[in-house]
């Protein structure tokens, strides 16, 4: 078994040859620790860095030095094609709130079919059509990709900063009567 845990910056800085190809539906890129057969039929390890999420074309290095360029495989997806902006962000926000992975692009939305997320969608006014395609939601606002360093990667548009912010503080309302009293804010 070849055992692949690193992510690859690019071709050139590591690894020889012809990259080893892993076709895989969403529900496996995303996870971290799998076994998987290369197209080739090689059997690979895969044990990565927790947290990422495996995308169409990310280069992947085995420890043995071959490179594994990873495909999204083609899967049952529900497509929604709308010129109503609004519609399609009411659909996006009703989906959102039940965490359901999205891929977003202009004119249309696309989740992992379900017929039941099929009907509330089509209960909103917006029509859905199922297809099999590749599948890359959205990896979501707090979900960094410390695999590449590349200026030029398809996710450098994901990098993500964490800061906080403390709203805390008091005042005083004069309620016509002697109730003093405090309200906080977080």
């Amino acid at each position: 078994m070849i055992v692949v845990d690193t992510y690859a910056a690019t071709p050139v800085a590591s690894g020889t040859g012809e990259p080893l190809v892993v076709e895989l539906p969403y529900d496996l890129r995303k996870k971290s620790r799998l076994r998987a057969e290369s197209r080739c039929g090689k059997a690979l390890g895969i044990f990565l860095p927790r947290g990422n999420v495996m995308a169409d074309g990310d280069l992947l290095l085995a420890r043995d030095g071959q490179l594994v360029r990873v495909e999204a495989a083609r899967e049952p997806v529900s497509v929604v094609r709308s010129e109503n902006s609004l519609l399609l962000t009411r659909a996006a926000y009703h989906l959102g709130n039940r965490h359901v992975p999205l891929q977003i692009e202009a004119g249309s939305l696309t989740y992992q079919h379900d017929h039941v997320l099929d009907r509330m969608v089509e209960g909103l006014g917006l029509a859905v059509a199922f297809s099999e395609e590749k599948f890359q939601p959205e990896s979501g606002a707090y979900h960094s990709h410390s695999h590449s360093d590349s200026p030029d990667s398809h996710h450098a548009q994901s990098q993500s900063h964490n800061h906080s912010h403390s709203h805390s503080h008091s005042h005083h309302h004069d309620h016509g009567q002697s109730s003093d009293h405090e309200h906080y804010h977080d």
